[in-house]
């Protein structure tokens, strides 16, 4: 897949142009966005996430469209686990509800900036090193476990209070920090001294949280396309409609019990994919003497994007009824009379 620098150019000026919108539509005035607001933003992100691939389905093939479709799939699925962290983050510094969209369109246009540099990163290494395969299934198997992990503790009722990561920590050190919100300031000027608000940290720590999740969610991408312009465009469409998508199930992810997982699936049969072609594509002297295992199977993409779809739609099912009858149980036995 070869993309002329005007391709890279027209996907800079529809993320920049998506960008301006919401901060000229919603974040200039502090306000907190309206649950039809939300929803109509949302579907219309998914719609033009969706549209992208029909256009590189016009311009590249049916092959391209169908291992962007299944790393949009994949990373919007994955952004859910985000917004939970997003949400404990928010509640954490005591976010203002009208404050919280400048807060995340900020953390996550930084996202996208750490992750284009990931996904160049990734692409130089997979081109000149194959075995790293090796190392993203591996990582990718140990992150199905976590995942899968965590789901069995979700159900024990574990702690979810959010902890700052040592980057916030250093922040809060080296400078002055205000005691309260300055508006939606990130810097606040008193008594000749510059100090942070606590706006801007919790955009520090919206955007290293975002950070901790790229080192699942590129390698997961790249096990679906080896193409950077997929991956980031995947990516982009997948984080811009996170802001959208936070105001509108905030309330509603706790429903989605099985969510770890339905994710811990994914990644798992990512990671095997992984491991699978870096086992055909083979280059470590020490395996098979450097030969290729023209034995072990090569997973393609349409059985890559069905099982993204099954996985996806049997979590979303299983959650609604599983939370149903756990609402069930723990209604008070006087109701059941």
């Amino acid at each position: 897949m070869h993309v002329h620098a005007l391709g890279w150019l027209a996907l800079a000026v529809v993320i920049l142009t998506l960008i301006t919108v919401d901060i000229v539509a919603h974040v200039r005035k502090a306000h907190t966005p309206t649950l039809k607001e939300a929803t109509w933003w949302s579907f219309g992100y998914v719609l033009l996430g969706l549209g992208f691939g029909l256009l590189i389905w016009a311009v590249y093939g049916a092959q391209y469209a169908g291992e962007y479709y299944a790393g949009f799939l994949t990373e919007k699925a994955l952004s859910l686990d985000n917004l939970f962290v997003f949400i404990i983050i928010m509640a954490s510094f005591r976010v203002p509800r009208s404050f919280q969209q400048k807060a995340l369109l900020t953390g996550i246009v930084i996202a996208l900036v750490l992750r284009l540099v990931f996904i160049l990163i990734g692409a130089v290494l997979i081109e000149r090193f194959t075995w790293v395969f090796f190392i993203f299934g591996a990582w990718l198997l140990w992150t199905a476990f976590s995942q899968a992990r965590e789901g069995v503790s979700d159900e024990e009722e574990h702690d979810e209070e959010y902890r700052e990561n040592s980057f916030v920590r250093m922040m809060r050190r080296i400078f002055p920090v205000t005691d309260g919100f300055m508006g939606q300031k990130f810097l606040h000027r008193h008594g000749g001294r510059t100090f942070l608000t606590p706006m801007l940290l919790v955009v520090f720590a919206l955007g290293t949280a975002d950070l901790m999740f790229a080192f699942d969610s590129i390698p997961a991408i790249f096990g679906l396309t080896r193409e950077p312009y997929i991956v980031f465009a995947a990516n982009a469409f997948a984080l811009l409609g996170l802001r959208q998508l936070y105001f509108l199930i905030d309330g509603l992810l706790e429903k989605l019990i099985y969510l770890h997982f339905g994710l811990a699936a994914i990644l798992a049969f990512i990671g095997v994919k992984l491991i699978f072609h870096a086992m055909h594509e083979n280059t470590l002297p020490f395996l098979n003497g450097g030969e290729g295992m023209d034995w072990v199977p090569e997973i393609g993409i349409v059985p890559s994007l069905l099982f993204i779809l099954l996985s996806i739609t049997l979590t979303v099912v299983a959650s609604i009824i599983g939370a149903k009858v756990k609402a069930q149980k723990t209604l008070p036995e006087s109701a059941h009379h």
